[in-house]
């Protein structure tokens, strides 16, 4: 982990002499989860991350407006969610102008609200109902932002790698058939037309074997050769990255962007999960926000930047297992978990992970 000191060096020192540069260059996120009962007020929390990191946009899983009314005035850029239980009924425009009146309205502009994701992992539901109506919702939405004035906040839907049917290795990505032109190519024409990004969790965490588990952290390893393009890939983000672009490109939307809604890799697991633990986790995110500012894209898709959300800003101790509850950077008391090079102007909180590479 030694090749990461290089990272948080220039990120400090971008912090320091151009505080706007370093945050407008490094387009990490992270996922704010609430379910835990012992976080800090969201004021607190607000203060921390615009005076003490580098992050400069949070992705909420609802529309917490204590959340809303806190980022206000930070310049930091927020990320919406509707409820999936919502969704349905956001089918119908009127019910979505009720909604931004309620939800988006009273907070924006002072509060940056960037985006909103209609649902979360909404094809892994197999509701097909709730499929169904998930881009009416996402175009209701879209309509009601534009009626209200609102012209710089993207409508978007996170989805997870199960929206695949092949994706080993990535020049055989596809979306699950059935669902490739019926859902899939009307979602991407959305996004093409309002230009926002086709949102995605890819997470080697749950891909990875004894076998593949260097090639999860992007530690040195030999790679898996695809044989179709000639390109060894040697980590799993990009392979995820490129089999979802892929899919893209065989229903003709490769030009759309991509975001990374959720990625991220636990520091503490239950016995049986021996990837799981501290060194594993300060290896895959720092190497993910290395590579993400990088500006190296993927193989398929070279010199592209994602923006990215680590998964999680907290620990969460409502979460049901030990390892759900410990994907956070950072503990209730914003003492950093580890830090990945999201620090800045603190070079003594960065000791416990500096020992540690």
């Amino acid at each position: 982990m030694a090749n990461l000191f290089p990272l948080a060096t220039a990120i400090l020192f971008l912090s320091v002499t151009c505080p706007h540069l370093s945050r407008a260059a490094y387009p990490i996120g992270v996922n704010y989860g609430t379910v835990a009962d012992n976080l800090p007020p969201p004021s607190q929390v607000a203060a921390f991350l615009k005076s003490k990191t580098t992050i400069d946009r949070v992705k909420l899983f609802d529309a917490n407006p204590d959340i809303l009314r806190a980022f206000a005035g930070t310049g930091i850029a927020v990320t919406v969610t509707v409820g999936n239980g919502d969704i349905i009924s956001l089918s119908k425009l009127t019910a979505a102008q009720s909604w931004v009146a309620a939800n988006i309205l009273p907070f924006y502009p002072q509060t940056l609200i960037n985006r909103i994701a209609v649902g979360n992992e909404i094809l892994a539901t197999s509701d097909k109902t709730l499929i169904a109506r998930l881009l009416p919702a996402m175009k209701a939405l879209h309509s009601a932002l534009q009626l209200a004035k609102v012209t710089n906040i993207q409508v978007t839907t996170p989805h997870s790698l199960g929206i695949l049917s092949s994706s080993e290795p990535p020049s055989t990505g596809r979306f699950r058939r059935g669902y490739d032109r019926a859902i899939f190519a009307p979602i991407l024409d959305f996004h093409r037309q309002t230009k926002s990004a086709f949102m995605v969790n890819p997470y080697p965490y749950f891909g990875f074997s004894a076998k593949t588990l260097n090639y999860a952290l992007f530690k040195p390893n030999a790679g898996i050769f695809d044989a179709a393009t000639g390109i060894n890939y040697t980590n799993m983000f990009d392979a995820q990255m490129d089999a979802v672009y892929s899919a893209m490109k065989k229903v003709g939307y490769e030009d759309v962007e991509i975001a990374v809604g959720e990625t991220g890799w636990p520091s503490v697991g239950d016995p049986n999960q021996p990837g799981v633990n501290m060194e594993n986790a300060v290896s895959y995110n720092g190497n993910l926000v290395r590579h993400v500012n990088s500006g190296k894209g993927t193989p398929l898709m070279p010199n592209r930047k994602f923006e990215t959300y680590v998964f999680a800003l907290f620990n969460e101790n409502l979460k049901p297992s030990t390892s759900e509850r410990n994907f956070g950077l950072f503990k209730p008391d914003l003492t950093p978990v580890y830090d990945v090079g999201i620090l800045r102007n603190e070079p003594e909180e960065m000791g416990t992970w500096f020992s540690m590479t």
